[in-house]
């Protein structure tokens, strides 16, 4: 095998021609959209990094407002224990003064009624007495009949009282 010169030129020319046309028609089209796609990944990765910077924003916003909102609950119960033991012991503190108010006034009308029965018992006593006095001006009697006499009108009032 002999080594031909003419054949190598040819095949250099052949080679030159091809990468040419090649380099026109295939690889600037190849190339130009290696570079878009290129260019297109570079996006999505920036893109991809935005989107895990605002979602790990809202993940801190969410928590914040979860820790806000807790504290919210935990305020708004406060507030209704506080608000509950507060109308407690006003219904007590009502109940105790409404109790008392009652009593005073059971007092009272235990009191007109006790004097009610004393005037009338006085009455009747003097009624009695009078009674009695007549009775014994009339008769004139003895002690031991008077003292009868009277024992009758005292168990005659002891039985109306």
């Amino acid at each position: 095998m002999a080594w031909h010169w003419e054949s190598f030129v040819y095949a250099i020319v052949a080679f030159v021609v091809l990468y040419v046309l090649l380099s026109k028609y295939a690889f600037g089209p190849l190339f130009s959209i290696m570079e878009k796609r290129r260019e297109q990944v570079l996006d999505q990765m920036k893109s991809a990094e935005q989107n895990r910077s605002e979602a790990a924003k809202l993940l801190e916003d969410q928590k914040k407002a979860i820790q806000d909102a807790r504290k919210d609950a935990y305020e708004l119960i406060e507030q209704a224990r506080t608000t509950s033991v507060r109308q407690a012991d006003e219904i007590i503190q009502q109940a105790k003064d409404e109790s008392v108010r009652i009593k005073n006034d059971a007092l009272k009308d235990i009191e007109s009624e006790k004097n009610k029965a004393i005037i009338a018992l006085r009455s009747q006593v003097s009624a009695l007495s009078v009674m009695i006095a007549s009775k014994i001006v009339e008769k004139q009697v003895d002690e031991k009949s008077q003292q009868e006499l009277i024992d009758q009108y005292l168990k005659e009032v002891g039985g109306k009282v």
